[in-house]
């Protein structure tokens, strides 16, 4: 990957829609099936084309560089041209994964997203250096705060001295294009959007928690009148392990799994009005279904609209009780997993 300015990419090509573009809940102008390309969606005011199903940094930890470097490039070759990752994922290896397997590709081909988790300025200035560094890169496309839940989160990030500063040093120096957060509660989210104009919102859309509670409405509409774009995540996620059910992997919920399942959940986040792009959860297995049903994407029928409704209604929420928990400025439970690869990243709200 040769090492590009923001400068030279901000009229590249790769924002002209070579392939074209979806809107949420329109059929796509690329045929569907199998061996067909990944359609895309304009992200926001920002004008990038990007597809509408991403790359899950955080997926790299569990493998070694051979397995992770075959992952991106597969995905690449199937028409994902963007990659989202955090410093906190593994505390770095993730990024470390995803910058080698990047680093000899040309950066035209695609578009990189970076979160801090760091709250204060001076931290998430460091954090930001060391990120570009692993990236092999200069400049980020987006780079987003990470992980707000609490309204202490949102007051410390922005301000005064807080990380927001360092965000938009970073798009003042070129560092960074374009800038977004990511939240796991609905007050963070309605919060900082009402107090910084961001590019994109990063936020959980399932059908599980939509169906159940509407968690993700009052997110959308907010995002539909600032012209942000909105990135879903957690769209595979089928709510809490059943009491007494053998975990089919080491994670902190419970993911639909089977391909068909994945290409109904997926219709539904990617249906929703305001979502470009959908993150698949942390395993490249689950990453390589959710692009497949990328590349088929069909808004659902409203026979589907109706399975997922009943699916959802037997199913436990995940963020039910962080909702709760936020509302009544409680502390948060202990870490679910001790040795997460998502610790300092929210993981420590989910018991």
């Amino acid at each position: 990957m040769k090492r590009r300015s923001f400068l030279k990419v901000v009229g590249s090509g790769l924002g002209a829609g070579a392939w074209g573009s979806v809107a949420p809940g329109e059929a796509s102008d690329v045929a569907p099936g199998e061996g067909s390309r990944m359609p895309r969606r304009t992200l926001g005011r920002t004008g990038l084309e990007v597809s509408i199903v991403g790359f899950p940094g955080l997926s790299l930890v569990h493998e070694e560089q051979d397995v992770c470097t075959a992952a991106v490039q597969d995905a690449l070759d199937s028409g994902v041209n963007f990659f989202d990752v955090a410093a906190s994922y593994g505390r770095g290896d993730a990024e470390i994964k995803l910058g080698n397997a990047l680093k000899d590709v040309d950066r035209g081909r695609y578009y990189l997203a970076n979160k801090t988790r760091l709250r204060d300025k001076e931290s998430a200035r460091k954090e930001l250096e060391l990120s570009l560094e692993r990236a092999h890169t200069d400049y980020f496309d987006l780079y987003q705060l990470h992980c707000l839940i609490q309204q202490e989160e949102v007051d410390q990030a922005l301000g005064p001295g807080g990380a927001m500063e360092t965000l938009i040093e970073a798009r003042e120096e070129g560092k960074a294009r374009f800038l977004g957060f990511s939240a796991h509660s609905t007050r963070a989210a309605l919060e900082v959007m009402s107090r910084f104009r961001f590019d994109t919102v990063m936020f959980p859309i399932n059908f599980i928690e939509f169906f159940q509670m509407e968690f993700g409405k009052q997110v959308l509409e907010l995002a539909a009148e600032q012209g942000a774009a909105v990135l879903a995540i957690k769209p595979l996620c089928r709510g809490a392990w059943p009491e007494g059910m053998e975990r089919t992997r080491r994670w902190w919920y419970r993911p639909v799994e089977e391909q068909g399942e994945v290409d109904l959940a997926m219709r539904f986040t990617l249906s929703q009005a305001g979502v470009v792009s959908g993150f698949p959860p942390a395993f490249l297995d689950l990453a390589a279904k959710a692009f497949a049903a990328g590349r088929a994407y069909r808004p659902p029928t409203e026979e589907e609209q109706e399975q997922l409704r009943e699916l959802a209604a037997s199913c436990e929420s995940i963020f039910h009780r962080v909702e709760k928990q936020v509302s009544r400025h409680e502390v948060a439970p202990p870490a679910h997993w001790p040795d997460s690869p998502h610790e300092g990243c929210c993981g420590e709200y989910y018991a």
